[in-house]
């Protein structure tokens, strides 16, 4: 347990950091499995219009450094070149 006035208000700083953060993370992955599943299912239009959702939602929490920026460039990578083969 933190001693100080200022280890304490830390302490109170990085749970709700933490809550937030997780939240966000959910959010994310939310988002993700929508467009895995559209991928999985086959429907390539219902794949894009997921990613399409998906998207803005991992960048603003890459910028957020919920994510850092080369993951969330790496999922949306990925994604989309599941998305292109399965229209191929």
């Amino acid at each position: 347990m933190a001693n100080s006035k200022q280890a304490r208000k830390r302490a109170r700083q990085s749970e709700g950091r933490r809550v937030l953060k997780a939240s966000q993370r959910s959010m994310v992955r939310t988002h993700i499995k929508r467009v895995i599943k559209a991928i999985n299912d086959g429907d390539h239009a219902v794949a894009m219009t997921e990613f399409h959702k998906a998207q803005p939602v991992i960048d603003r929490i890459a910028d957020k450094d919920v994510l850092s920026k080369k993951k969330a460039a790496r999922m949306k990578s990925r994604l989309n070149k599941r998305i292109k083969a399965l229209a191929a």
